[in-house]
């Protein structure tokens, strides 16, 4: 059920991610699995790996989203009411990691929800380098 293939930017897996608030916290483990978007860290030939998240919250105050569109939510298995992908928050994790999971009723079993069209991502990617330069991200390291 773990994938033991290098990741590929733009996949949608089921992750136990850990919001920056939370680790602030002192917790150590996300307290839902959700789906997140791989992106892909310069050390992506050893695995590292960056998730952004996808959460049914529409982003407010400094937190920064892109709507995920009806037809993505439907090819990706997700539910119908809005979502959006969270681009100034993500967790770095090396591949394949212990806070990947199962997605649920997947058949053949499997962490993988599927791929956002790439034109979605390279607007995920944009906006995320732009947040990256002026720092307005939060990364937890897992």
């Amino acid at each position: 059920m773990i994938p033991t293939q290098p990741p590929i930017a733009g996949t949608v897996v089921r992750f136990s991610f850990l919001w920056s608030n939370e680790d602030e916290q002192g917790e150590v483990g996300g307290r839902k699995d959700r789906p997140a978007v791989l992106v892909i860290s310069k050390d992506a030939e050893r695995g590292s790996c960056i998730v952004v998240p996808i959460t049914h919250r529409e982003p407010e105050g400094r937190t920064v989203g892109i709507e995920v569109p009806a037809a993505v939510r439907m090819t990706l298995g997700l539910d119908d009411r809005r979502q959006w992908i969270i681009i100034s928050e993500g967790n770095r994790f090396v591949w394949p990691g212990p806070d990947l999971r199962p997605v649920p009723d997947a058949q053949p079993p499997s962490v993988i929800y599927g791929r956002i069209p790439r034109s979605l991502f390279v607007d995920v990617l944009t906006q995320l380098q732009t947040l990256i330069r002026a720092k307005r991200t939060t990364v937890v390291a897992r």
